[in-house]
């Protein structure tokens, strides 16, 4: 697996970064999904380098030119309900990508143990297709490779490209067995700790009620 951290360098992306964490900021619902889509679009951005491109020709009301398009054809998965806002901005910059949804959550069984349950497919064939599947919170990975294990179910894409905002160290050595050798994470940032609950530290708490309002837990 290629792991992009883009952390690494500084950039814009580090304000957003900042301002998803920050308590005193992530409580407006609306600026934190703003956020989280503004981080998807410069997930997508860097992504997008990496492409498959092909030379088409293009009329003005002037004359021609001849310029790259990219030629893969793309399929968009979010993992509900966390999964949206993410989606949207990367739908922004992939605006005809076909698109696809599922549900995976934590059923818990005590207050440390939990089981992933996915219930819910939406998406179009994925034979020969390239595969962006995003998920703003890369934790345990344990959400990521079922969710890949249960699109299987609708064919085998060509190419898988992984978008999360925040992840854990042991989520992305979870998920590096999981998926196929040439598979590329894009990560705005990663943290060290998972805590006995198997959430990000210091994360940012709960992405999906963050952006839509608490639940009722399983």
């Amino acid at each position: 697996m290629y792991i992009h951290n883009l952390s690494l360098d500084n950039s814009v992306l580090n304000n957003f970064i900042f301002e998803i964490r920050d308590i005193s900021v992530q409580n407006d619902k609306m600026r934190f999904r703003r956020n989280i889509e503004r981080i998807g679009e410069i997930l997508s951005y860097e992504m997008s380098k990496t492409l498959l491109f092909n030379s088409v020709n293009a009329k003005t009301p002037l004359g021609s030119s001849t310029l790259n398009k990219i030629s893969d054809d793309i399929v968009i998965c979010s993992v509900l309900r966390a999964g949206l806002p993410l989606h949207n901005g990367v739908l922004n910059y992939f605006d005809s990508a076909e698109n696809a949804f599922i549900s995976a959550y934590r059923h818990h069984l005590n207050d440390k143990d939990f089981e992933i349950v996915v219930e819910y497919i939406a998406s179009p064939k994925l034979d020969g297709k390239t595969l962006l599947l995003v998920d703003p919170m890369l934790a345990t990975g344990k959400s990521l490779a079922l969710t890949y294990e249960a699109l299987l179910s609708h064919g085998t894409p060509k190419n898988v490209h992984i978008l999360s905002v925040i992840g854990a160290d042991a989520g992305v050595n979870y998920i590096k067995n999981c998926f196929p050798e040439n598979t590329h994470l894009w990560i705005a940032t990663v943290d060290k700790k998972l805590n006995d609950k198997g959430y990000i530290v210091p994360g940012l708490g709960d992405a999906g009620d963050l952006a839509y309002g608490t639940k009722l837990r399983n």
